[in-house]
């Protein structure tokens, strides 16, 4: 049951449309996933998945699926080829238009959707910071970027004000998928329905203009800012841009060409984006295009840099990577007790930071050896290791319960993979492979 103001202000907004618009609560939901482009190409992962797919319109790897497709069971899901998105969803990051090398935050970023869209453009280059203010949040956040084997991400779990005292005009690019009213997911999630009121769309607004003044303050002058919602409610769409906009003169609308099935906002704000149920195959959702005006002066970029450790400490990893792997490593090294980490190059400096991951987490330095990670194995590539351990679809499945498997060939740790993209780690000794991967991870039988 939908709420009876909520429906008298849709039938206002949408006149001859409102029909239309009640009805697609009655249509069949569609389901879509987005190709993971720092595992390999959409051709590949379409030749090996065998799923029924059609494109979606707006987003570039994104696709709809059948139910029976079940992409969620299968091998590819926990080796990060894809992350199964809401289609409307992918249009935010679609529209930032992110680049390798840029320095970027996601300032609203769990469960991690967005996130890992702009870090598959980014292709391991440049800065990516995933900020989430709820501490349980953030660390789905933080799996997630494992799961899709990004080397150059931080998770951080702040409020964005203190954010925007640390990273003054750092940013090249800000995504503002701001906490609303979920009016747009209401066919999903009936509990969001229950929950609303107009008290709520208030507050909402009033959170989303705050959380809007911080980005400002930490994007750079000529930088770009996508600001979206998952809600009808204009008073946190346009509502909040107008306002935004009349308080920053150095901030204006993109002018953006509308991909199919995409519409024009509402209430005469020239420039804002509204995706439409009765519209396209997908759920409500709204956007805005910001660019902030200006160039940048001779403070911009001096912050200080995170030390890097010293290579006495990396002797364990460095006799790891010589004897098991193809490929070397740049970036900045950290280590937090037995943890090592690698982040991408010129850091800011993490102190007074809580993070719950500062980059690609290399593993564990134990006396005299080193322990690979699970993230370290997602972020590898077929061909980068010197031992692998091909799977076939049984024996993945069987692998993802956490069960031993035979295994014949040199004694140490090998890559697992599946069609060649990697699962995690298992270390031979004898005739078997012990499994590594992770216990919370493993899958019940």
């Amino acid at each position: 049951m939908l709420p009876q103001q909520f429906l008298e202000r849709m039938e206002e907004m949408l006149g001859e449309d409102y029909n239309d618009f009640l009805a697609s609560y009655g249509k069949p939901k569609v389901s879509s996933l987005r190709v993971n482009f720092l595992k390999g190409s959409e051709e590949d992962f379409k030749e090996k998945s065998a799923f029924s797919l059609r494109s979606v319109p707006w987003a570039p790897g994104g696709y709809y699926y059948k139910e029976e497709d079940r992409p969620g069971k299968h091998p590819f899901h926990e080796a990060g080829v894809y992350y199964i998105q809401e289609a409307s969803a992918m249009a935010p990051a679609a529209y930032l238009k992110v680049q390798p090398g840029e320095k970027v935050l996601d300032l609203c970023a769990a469960p991690g959707g967005k996130s890992t869209q702009m870090a598959a453009d980014m292709q391991g280059q440049g800065i990516l910071i995933c900020n989430e203010i709820n501490s349980q949040r953030a660390k789905i956040l933080s799996e997630n970027i494992e799961r899709m084997g990004i080397p150059n991400a931080l998770v951080l779990n702040h409020e964005p004000a203190y954010l925007a005292e640390r990273f003054v005009e750092y940013f090249d690019k800000i995504l503002v998928d701001a906490p609303c009213s979920g009016e747009g997911m209401f066919r999903k999630n009936e509990e969001a329905a229950k929950e609303w009121s107009l008290d709520n769309i208030q507050m909402c607004a009033k959170r989303q203009e705050n959380i809007l003044e911080s980005a400002a303050l930490m994007l750079k002058p000529g930088g770009r800012m996508v600001y979206s919602t998952c809600t009808f409610a204009p008073e946190e769409d346009e509502g909040v841009i107008r306002n935004f906009l009349r308080n920053h003169p150095a901030f204006s609308l993109e002018d953006e060409e509308m991909a199919p099935g995409l519409s024009d906002g509402v209430n005469e704000v020239r420039g804002t984006i509204r995706l439409w149920p009765h519209k396209l195959e997908g759920e409500g959702h709204f956007l805005a295009c910001l660019k902030k005006e200006g160039t940048c002066g001779e403070e911009y970029g001096a912050f200080r840099e995170e030390k890097k450790i010293s290579v006495l400490e990396l002797k364990e990893w460095e006799e790891f990577r010589e004897k098991y792997l193809k490929i070397s490593f740049n970036g900045t090294f950290l280590k937090f007790g037995e943890q090592l980490y690698l982040a991408p190059e010129g850091l800011p400096a993490l102190k007074g930071l809580k993070v719950l991951r500062p980059g690609l987490h290399l593993g564990t330095v134990k006396t005299k050896r080193f322990e690979p990670a699970h993230g370290l194995a997602l972020f590898l590539h077929s061909g980068e290791v010197k031992y692998e351990r091909r799977l076939s679809m049984q024996e993945a499945q069987t692998y993802l319960t956490g069960q031993t498997l035979p295994s014949f060939g040199e004694k140490g740790w090998y890559l697992a993979t599946i069609d060649g993209y990697s699962l995690g780690w298992g270390k031979v000794s004898g005739s078997v492979m012990k499994n590594h991967y992770p216990r919370g991870l493993r899958i019940k039988l």
